[in-house]
């Protein structure tokens, strides 16, 4: 029997526009992604309804570009009619089996949150299995960081999980430092990469403001940079790209 496997995609696309140029230009941002091949992408600001953006919804923009059937919005920040709104997207090649945005903002913080999709991956040869991925862009403050994560980590929507569930929890950390997940993550029996992938800025990274971490049944056979002159420009942001495999358990 073929084990399963996943393709994820974790990226800040900045509102589809670029970190040095400005322009904003969501065909960019698809070409970027579909060289990706991913089959699952989890997106950090992705905006819509704001003259900036041409009132459009990036969400569906970019699942059409890149044939993505099954997508889950949640809007975090919203500005007014000139810059619109902005927030977490999912796109997945496999059906959303349920969706919820789970509210981690702080008081007096800005908006933040984690958008949670259950994803039924396969079948391959009959079998198929049920994943469960963690959208997150947390705060800038690193107390905030930290309480978000715990936050997460206390959500019925996680605890609620067994342990054996392949679960993935990707995003934009903000981890200045690159040790959020190995503090936070790593004791809650999350396993995660052996040293932190630069991301920030795209143009030039010194810091590993992103992250990917797995838990159950799932492992993590590729984890690296999605690298070229496009992702250099089209965000301010590097995308991550992780490919996973799972047991062969029903």
């Amino acid at each position: 029997m073929l084990p399963l496997s996943l393709r994820v995609v974790s990226w800040n696309v900045h509102k589809c526009t670029g970190g040095l140029d400005r322009r904003h230009d969501p065909a960019r941002t698809a070409a970027v992604l579909a060289r990706a091949e991913a089959d699952v992408v989890l997106l950090q600001e992705v905006a819509q309804n704001g003259r900036w953006y041409g009132n459009t919804r990036q969400v569906d923009v970019l699942g059409d570009a890149l044939g993505f059937a099954h997508r889950s919005y949640f809007v975090n920040v919203r500005f007014g009619p000139r810059r619109g709104e902005y927030g977490n997207a999912i796109l997945s090649r496999h059906p959303i089996a349920t969706s919820e945005n789970i509210d981690l903002t702080l008081p007096g913080k800005k908006s933040r949150s984690g958008l949670h999709a259950e994803l039924r991956v396969g079948p391959v040869q009959g079998t198929s299995r049920t994943v469960h991925v963690f959208n997150l862009h947390l705060g800038l403050g690193e107390s905030e960081r930290r309480e978000q994560l715990r936050r997460l980590l206390a959500a019925r929507a996680l605890r609620s999980i067994h342990a054996s569930t392949p679960v993935v929890v990707a995003g934009d950390f903000n981890d200045v430092w690159g040790t959020l997940g190995g503090r936070l993550l790593a004791p809650a029996g999350f396993r995660g990469p052996e040293r932190p992938l630069r991301t920030f800025p795209a143009w030039a990274p010194v810091r590993a403001l992103d992250s990917l971490w797995v838990r159950g049944d799932v492992a993590v056979e590729t984890f690296e940079r999605l690298r070229g002159r496009q992702t250099r420009t089209a965000s301010d942001h590097v995308p991550l790209l992780a490919d996973l495999r799972f047991s062969r358990r029903p």
